[in-house]
């Protein structure tokens, strides 16, 4: 498997610092939130981000993409009602994936629950209808990139838009583009009809990304889940992405998490 890490997991360290300890660690890939970098993706420079992409080249690690995509923004939302937000939406996406092409990565992550819930007063339908107007936005900027939008499917705890990898798929589908993939998670396939490894089995042409952690919110291995039949399901399945950790409870500091992460999730692979 090619193993990352998402950088968030590392607070206020400094970048390079982040690439060189991952790397030492066995990590060969390090997936972005942009908000880490600055309150919007636009105000990132050229300079900066050939120098964020040189310190990890220089540590043997890859920028594999970028995550919360629109985590600690205002105005924008994937189901507005409002065309012109869902305007502004799409393109901030295609800004997103002219980011992580200049980073050296493929891949954006589209989570951020808070930004894509049913609006008041609509359809679950009219807001598919809007999701897929505002990532139609994108779509040019996803071709000249070839940065792959990975729609990841989050539990009702956290949005009650796009729950299931069914329903990532069918607007997927709907699209019809050949960079709209699908992103699976271990924690939110908590909601899925299935069991993790069918889960992975049913959607595998689909899925483009996986991020691993476990539903108490810590890192693989931090908790009750059995990874062994989920790495089974993805050597059956042939996947060849990155299996990137990804945690929500940053106890109890990030050499712990990175390091017994990688560790256990090596052990299972094994």
């Amino acid at each position: 498997m090619n193993y990352a890490i998402c950088n968030e997991t590392f607070a206020d360290w400094d970048h390079a610092r982040i690439c060189a300890s991952i790397a030492e660690l066995g990590y060969t890939g390090l997936e972005v939130a942009p908000f880490t970098l600055a309150p919007l993706i636009t105000e990132v420079s050229a300079a900066r981000r050939t120098e964020l992409r040189r310190h990890a080249e220089t540590a043997g690690v890859k920028i594999i993409g970028l995550h919360w995509l629109l985590a600690k923004t205002n105005g924008f939302h994937l189901t507005s009602p409002d065309a012109a937000i869902r305007k502004t939406t799409g393109e901030y996406l295609a800004e997103l994936a002219r980011c992580a092409a200049d980073l050296g990565g493929d891949i954006l992550v589209l989570g951020s629950p808070a930004q894509r819930k049913v609006p008041d007063g609509f359809s679950r339908k009219q807001a598919t209808d809007f999701a897929a107007d505002s990532l139609s936005h994108c779509l040019k900027a996803l071709t000249d990139t070839g940065v792959k939008l990975c729609l990841e499917p989050l539990t009702p705890k956290e949005t009650d838009f796009m729950n299931t990898a069914a329903e990532a798929v069918e607007l997927i589908q709907r699209l019809g583009h050949p960079n709209v993939k699908l992103h699976l998670d271990v924690k939110a396939m908590t909601a899925e009809p299935k069991s993790a490894p069918e889960t992975i089995r049913e959607f595998a042409a689909h899925t483009y990304h996986f991020h691993a952690n476990d539903p108490n919110l810590r890192g693989p291995g931090f908790g009750e889940t059995d990874f062994r039949p989920i790495f089974t399901s993805l050597a059956e399945t042939a996947y060849k992405g990155w299996v990137s950790v990804e945690v929500f409870d940053y106890s109890p500091d990030p050499e712990t998490i990175a390091r017994e992460s990688i560790r256990y999730m090596r052990d299972c692979e094994a």
